[in-house]
């Protein structure tokens, strides 16, 4: 009888073990299908990120907003470009006088930041095709005696940093004597013009433009050149070039530059 009750017993053991190793394995090829799924399906979904820096202190073209979001007509267009190449865009924001360093260096991809495509900087980094000319236009008080180039004579006029604006302001330094006084963001530039510190901001026209309407203050068109067009900017020899140039030429063809500058433009 002892014997019956202890084989039973045995019995009744073996048979639990089968059903928990049985359980264990189903469970165990369950959870693998499932992280196998879910491991595709987000690999699927993942995009090559595309590094951009700008200096986000040039309004309309570059700034942020009271949430602090990146905002204005670079802005829309590096996230068109962005999406039609089919890459998550990241944003850095820095000084512009070193931005053209971060391209040498590698350490972004490419740089929307109103920078104009001129010969020196193509010396150090390839540019797309211009996607927008503004022109130079000095600001001043809306009481200055300051209203034309002759008048700036001997007086101290506010660039920023790195510019194409410092470089003209140089050039035309050499026919009128003033003196330069170079600030690092177009923000304090105005700041130094409301607190008379500088006599006149030499500044790219669509953003003197809104800070004129913004601020209430005055300015003329600077007569002397014609600059060359805004570009994106890209570090030497990068392949980028050709096919960000094929999605300019969409957005020129479907309109889609046009209502940026309807956008975010106040004045061509």
């Amino acid at each position: 009888m002892k014997k019956q009750f202890f084989l039973l017993v045995a019995l009744i053991g073996v048979f639990s073990l089968l059903l928990v190793a049985c359980g264990t394995s189903d469970e165990g090829e369950t959870t693998e299908d499932a992280t196998e799924g879910t491991t595709d399906s987000s690999e699927s979904e993942e995009k090559e990120v595309l590094e951009m820096a700008t200096s986000a202190d040039f309004p309309p073209f570059e700034s942020r907003n009271t949430d602090g979001d990146f905002v204005g007509f670079d802005i829309d267009l590096a996230n068109y470009v962005a999406d039609e190449l089919g890459y998550e865009l990241e944003i850095t924001d820095m000084n512009f006088d070193g931005l053209i360093g971060a391209l040498q260096n590698n350490r972004v991809d490419v740089v929307l930041s109103g920078m104009s495509a001129t010969d020196e900087r193509a010396e150090n980094v390839d540019f797309s095709t211009a996607y927008n000319h503004s022109g130079e236009m000095f600001v001043t008080l809306k009481d200055s005696e300051i209203t034309s180039l002759e008048d700036i004579e001997g007086k101290t006029v506010g660039v920023q940093l790195g510019t194409i604006q410092q470089d003209g302001a140089e050039k035309i330094q050499e026919d009128t004597d003033f003196e330069i006084k170079p600030v690092d963001t177009g923000s304090i530039l105005i700041q130094e013009l409301m607190s008379n510190r500088i006599d006149v901001a030499y500044m790219d026209k669509a953003v003197a433009t809104g800070y004129i309407e913004e601020q209430d203050l005055a300015g003329f068109d600077d007569p002397t050149t014609s600059s060359p067009g805004m570009a994106i900017a890209f570090p030497k020899g990068s392949e980028m070039v050709d096919e960000v140039n094929e999605v300019l030429a969409q957005a020129e063809e479907s309109g889609f530059l046009q209502e940026l500058k309807d956008k975010w433009l106040t004045e061509e």
